[in-house]
């Protein structure tokens, strides 16, 4: 199933779908959540704006970008100011709370049922608002873990006293030297676990998560199933939303919820087990 299918943008008007996804939360023996960035930006964690000003307009002033996300691709001259700009990113990003209580919502909706989120975001949103983490699958990385550049093993390493010290003691746009990170099995320069290329580290703290949420569509094949995307774009479709696209249309029984401020859609196979919502989720969790 792809995006090359018909394409359904409404199943009815938002007060006539909130009911439905409420009830569809309701009766639904079990709930995979997707969430993409969409669910963080909606949470408050914006990349551009005042948001962005507040905390890096001394960068934005010398290298001319105007967001988080193009400063992220920036060529730094140096590993001193490439990790200046990556501990305060990183530290505002994974290491404080989101301004809104978006997450909450969702996991007071969805708790008490039998449910699993997988997720390409990387700011430990989920476990920071109370989610187990067993029931967790992070496919992309996590901003808090290094990995060599290599890398010389599939392994991964905490980085939050790094990037603290960074954060304190960087100067001028610069950390010092002696805190740029090395592999500690090989000496390269360590690099964040973030899925860019076919240098991805996937530890085994990776895998185990990747055979739990395995296990668990296996589990939930048929049945009433609620297949809930939340913010999910179309930069990698193939990992959420197709997906679940596929699922819902092999059970019978599943029913398919997308809530995306401007993208929420399905294929028209699936529309009359569909809720679409084309608003802000935090409103919608808000309602729900």
């Amino acid at each position: 199933m792809s995006s090359r299918m018909p394409i359904t943008k409404s199943t009815g008007s938002y007060w006539d779908n909130i009911p439905r996804l409420r009830r569809a939360v309701d009766e639904a023996d079990a709930v995979v959540v997707g969430a993409g960035a969409g669910l963080s930006a909606a949470a408050g964690f914006t990349y551009s704006g005042e948001r962005f000003k507040k905390h890096f307009s001394d960068f934005a002033e010398k290298y001319g970008f105007s967001d988080m996300y193009s400063g992220g691709f920036y060529p730094f001259p140096a590993p001193e100011e490439f990790w200046a700009y990556w501990s305060r990113y990183i530290f505002i990003n994974r290491y404080t709370d989101a301004p809104k209580p978006v997450y909450d919502r969702l996991l007071t909706l969805i708790s008490g049922k039998d449910f699993f989120v997988i997720t390409t975001n990387v700011d430990h949103c989920f476990q920071k608002a109370g989610f187990d983490k067993r029931r967790l699958f992070y496919t992309q990385g996590d901003y808090g873990l290094f990995q060599c550049s290599k890398p010389c093993r599939q392994e991964t390493f905490d980085n939050e006293p790094v990037i603290r010290q960074m954060l304190e003691r960087q100067r001028d746009m610069r950390v010092p030297t002696e805190l740029l990170p090395r592999c500690p099995r090989c000496g390269r320069p360590m690099t964040l676990n973030l899925r860019s290329d076919d240098r991805f580290a996937e530890d085994e703290g990776w895998h185990e998560a990747a055979e739990r949420y395995e296990s668990f569509l296996r589990a939930h094949k048929s049945g009433k199933v609620l297949y809930l995307e939340l913010g999910v774009g179309f930069n990698t479709p193939g990992i959420i939303k197709f997906s679940f696209w596929r699922m819902t249309a092999e059970n019978p029984g599943a029913v398919y919820s997308c809530v995306n401020n401007g993208q929420a859609v399905c294929p028209s196979e699936i529309a009359n087990r569909s809720i679409l919502l084309d608003a802000d989720i935090s409103q919608v969790l808000k309602d729900l």
